[in-house]
C-alpha cells in the first residue's frame, strides 16, 4: 500500500511522521525547505508534561536535556504576588525549548527512521483524489509526482494544502500582538516563570502593562510584553528601553547586565478551519487551527493532532479504510480546540478590558489570576486538553461500567504497569503502538512474580476476552489506579484516553467498547482479516 503524504516538516509534520512509523505504516514528508531550520532563540514552545512525553517517546530522545522543565509559576499584579506554583515532580512541570531544538530533535529522529522519507525543496501545488488513494505534486529543483494512501497537511496557518481543497479558515486576525527578546541575564528565582501585569515601573506607556519570563536552558530568558491593539512599529529602541527597565524593575540594578540574543514580534490569531477532512485529505496543527492568547501553547494542540490521527490512519492503512473512525479525527479534534477558542475568546475583554469578572459570568467566583494560570499552565478551559466524551467512538453505556477518578474520554493517568513480558513500566510508555490497551486493577500483583499471577484469578478469562477483541490489544496490570477499586478493568486507546472501566471481567462489555472505539462494527473484508487472525 503507498505511504502516507505528510505535507509540513514543522514539530507537528515531523511528530505525526514519527507515530506513524512507530505503528509501521510508512511516510513521505514534503518538506519546501532545505532540510534544516534556523536557530532563532526568541522562537521558543511551552510544551505540557503530557506532550513533552508524547515527542520523548516518538524521538527515543530526553528533551529534558534540550529544555528546561519549570521548578515553579508565579503571577504577580504590581509588587504583590497573586498566585505561586511548585513543581515538586518535574514530570508535571512544563517544558520550555527553543523550537529549532524541538524540530532538530525530531529531524535526528527520522534520520534513523527507515519507514519515514524527507523530501527537501518540495513544495506543493496540486493534489488531486480518487477512490483508491491520492496524488500531490511538487515544485522545485527535485519536483515530481508522489503517490500516497492519505494526505495529511501540516504546513502551517498559510497552507497550501488548505487552500487547495478549498476549505474556508474564518476567525480573528491579530487578537494579541506581543513584543519578544531573548536574552541572557540573571533573574530573581531562576528557573521559575512567572507573569507580572501592571508593574510599577511602567514608564513606556500602557504597552507596558503586562510582561511574562520564561526560563530557559543556560541562564537564558524569553520575555514576552503585551502590545496595545494596532500596528504600531516595535522599533529597536523602544525594545530595548522596555528591557532595560523591565530587568532594573525585577532586579533593582539600575545598569543590569544582559546578553541580548533575539527579537522578534509574536501575533496572536483565532481561527478554526470549517473542515479538517476532505476525503483522504487532513488537516492538523495550524493549517486546522490558530490559538495562544494568554499563554496558550497552540502546537500543544497540533502535537494531539498528529497524535490522534496516526492510530485511526494506522488502522486504516493495515486494515482498510473505516470511514466512521476516520471522520472522528475531525469530530473529536475540531471540537476540543473550539472548545479552547470559545473559552478565549470569552475571557479576553474580561482580562484585558479591566472589568469586573463576577459581572460578566454569574456564578463564578474565580478571578483574573486564577484563568492567567490556567492558560499559562495548561490547565481549565483555557489550557487544558480536551477530552471526547461526546465522540462518536464512545460506546454505549454498560450496565458493568462504574466511575473512576478519570472522566471518560479524559487522559489516563500514567501509573505504573506490567506488561506482558514481566516488565514493570509507565502507562505512558505503551501508548502509541496502534492497539487497545486493557488494564487490570489488581492490588498485590507487584510483589509477585507474574509468572505466579498470570494463571490465576481473573487472568485466564480476561486474557481470553482480550483475545477475542476485534482488534490486536495489549493486556496490562496495574497495582492500583486513581479511583478505581480492585478488579476495575480499564479500557485505553492508543492516544492515552479513556474508552471506559468496568467492574470486573466483562467479555460482551469489553468487545462492545472496543467495537464501538474503533467506529463501530468492521466492514466485511476487515472483518474477515480479523477472523483469519
Amino acid at each position: 500500500m503507498d505511504p502516507v503524504i505528510v505535507v509540513g516538516a514543522g514539530p507537528v509534520g515531523l511528530t505525526l511522521a514519527l507515530a506513524l512509523a512507530r505503528q509501521e505504516v510508512p511516510s513521505v514528508v514534503l518538506d519546501e525547505g532545505p532540510g534544516r531550520d534556523a536557530a532563532r532563540a526568541a522562537r521558543t514552545v511551552v510544551l505540557r508534561a503530557d506532550t513533552a512525553a508524547l515527542v520523548e517517546r516518538l524521538a527515543r530522545v530526553p528533551l529534558g536535556d534540550a529544555g528546561l522543565r519549570w521548578a515553579g509559576w508565579r503571577s504577580m499584579r504590581r509588587k504583590q504576588v497573586m498566585r505561586e506554583v511548585a513543581f515538586d515532580d518535574a514530570g508535571s512541570a512544563p517544558l520550555h525549548l527553543a523550537q529549532h531544538v524541538l524540530t532538530g530533535a525530531l529531524r535526528a529522529a527520522i534520520a534513523d527512521e527507515p519507514l519515514v522519507e524527507l523530501a527537501v525543496d518540495s513544495r506543493l501545488d496540486a493534489i488531486e483524489q480518487e477512490p483508491s488513494g491520492v496524488t500531490a505534486h511538487t515544485r522545485g529543483p527535485k519536483g515530481t509526482w508522489w503517490r500516497g494512501s492519505y494526505l495529511v497537511g501540516c504546513d502551517g496557518p498559510r497552507s497550501t494544502v488548505r487552500k487547495l481543497e478549498d476549505i474556508r479558515f474564518p476567525g480573528r486576525t491579530a487578537v494579541e500582538r506581543h513584543a519578544v527578546a531573548a536574552l541572557r541575564a540573571e533573574l530573581p528565582r531562576p528557573g521559575e516563570a512567572f507573569l507580572h501585569r501592571l508593574p510599577p515601573w511602567r514608564t513606556t506607556g500602557p504597552s507596558a502593562g503586562e510582561v511574562s519570563a520564561r526560563p530557559l536552558p543556560g541562564g537564558t530568558w524569553r520575555l514576552d510584553w503585551l502590545l496595545p491593539p494596532g500596528k504600531d512599529l516595535v522599533t529597536p529602541e523602544l525594545l530595548i528601553t522596555r528591557v532595560r527597565e523591565t530587568l532594573t524593575g525585577w532586579t533593582g540594578d539600575p545598569t543590569p547586565t544582559y546578553e541580548l540574543l533575539d527579537t522578534g514580534v509574536h501575533t496572536v490569531h483565532h481561527r478554526l478551519a470549517r473542515r479538517w477532512r476532505a476525503g483522504r485529505v487532513f488537516l492538523a496543527g495550524d493549517a486546522a487551527h490558530l490559538l495562544g492568547a494568554f499563554g496558550t501553547q497552540g502546537l500543544d494542540e497540533g502535537l494531539r493532532d498528529a497524535d490522534n490521527l496516526a492510530w485511526k490512519l494506522s488502522l486504516g492503512w493495515h486494515h482498510g479504510p473505516h470511514e466512521a473512525l476516520l471522520d472522528s479525527y475531525q469530530a473529536e479534534r475540531r471540537a476540543a480546540v473550539a472548545a479552547r477558542l470559545r473559552a478565549a475568546d470569552q475571557a479576553l475583554p474580561l482580562l484585558r478590558g479591566g472589568g469586573g469578572l463576577r459581572s460578566y459570568v454569574p456564578g463564578t467566583s474565580r478571578g483574573h489570576d486564577a484563568l492567567f494560570l490556567d492558560a499559562h499552565l495548561g490547565r481549565g478551559p483555557l489550557g487544558a486538553p480536551g477530552t471526547y466524551a461526546d465522540s462518536p467512538l464512545a460506546p454505549p453505556p454498560a450496565e458493568s461500567e462504574i466511575p473512576v477518578e478519570t472522566p471518560v474520554g479524559a487522559q489516563v493517568a500514567d501509573v505504573p504497569v506490567t506488561a506482558e513480558d514481566g516488565s514493570l513500566v509507565p502507562l505512558r510508555d505503551r501508548l502509541g503502538r496502534g492497539a487497545l490497551l486493557v488494564v487490570l486493577v489488581a492490588p498485590g500483583t507487584v510483589v509477585w512474580e507474574r509468572r505466579h499471577w498470570v494463571s490465576a484469578g481473573l487472568m485466564p478469562r480476561l486474557a481470553a476476552a482480550v483475545t477475542a477483541l476485534p482488534r490486536p490489544a495489549e493486556l496490562l496490570v496495574a497495582e492500583s489506579y486513581p479511583g478505581a477499586a480492585a478488579h476495575t478493568v480499564l479500557l485505553v486507546r492508543p492516544d492515552g484516553h479513556l474508552v471506559t472501566a468496568l467492574s470486573g471481567v466483562r467479555p460482551a462489555d469489553l468487545y462492545s467498547a472496543a467495537e464501538a472505539t474503533l467506529g463501530g462494527p468492521l466492514p466485511s473484508t476487515a472483518r474477515a482479516e480479523a477472523g483469519a487472525r
